[in-house]
């Protein structure tokens, strides 16, 4: 009987326990990361003047903000875009891990002319998306832009920083 007891009140002791352990798990919740406009960028037909958008700029040029990106975002606005910029011309790869927002993803070169890009890039794939060039810039923008602004290999941008 004795045993009983003991069991019983380490069972409620574990019992208890575990279920302290879980409400905590639910209430955790790293703040969200904010878009922090760093510069504008512009996108133009090919060698013409014509403008085919325009948008607000996050640079990642460190190794850590290159290697996070767009990880662990809520949300882009329409006009918002990540610039990434690497300090040689180079092939790159680039995945979706901790990436909750579908992007359309566009290589550049040390020119600034796109020279391939890559559509619907799926939300937390973790599948290489190779530049197919050696490149300089990426542009990560939301889902479905390239397609809407017809953005397309050949066209270039010009940025500048704030």
């Amino acid at each position: 009987m004795k045993f009983l007891f003991q069991f019983f009140w380490v069972s409620l002791g574990v019992l208890f326990f575990v279920s302290c352990a879980e409400d905590q798990k639910r209430v955790i919740k790293t703040a969200s990361i904010e878009f922090t406009k760093e510069g504008e960028l512009t996108i133009y037909k090919g060698m013409s003047d014509s403008v085919i958008t325009k948008y607000d700029i996050e640079i990642a040029e460190s190794d850590y903000e290159t290697q996070t990106g767009l990880m662990y975002r809520e949300s882009m606005g329409t006009d918002e875009a990540m610039l990434f910029i690497f300090p040689t011309v180079e092939y790159h790869s680039f995945y979706m891990k901790n990436t909750t927002l579908p992007l359309d993803i566009l290589f550049i070169d040390e020119n600034l002319q796109i020279v391939s890009y890559k559509e619907n890039a799926k939300p937390l794939d973790e599948s290489g998306i190779s530049s197919e060039f050696p490149i300089q810039y990426v542009l990560e923008v939301n889902a479905g832009q390239s397609q809407e602004h017809t953005i397309s290999v050949g066209d270039r941008i010009v940025f500048k920083r704030l």
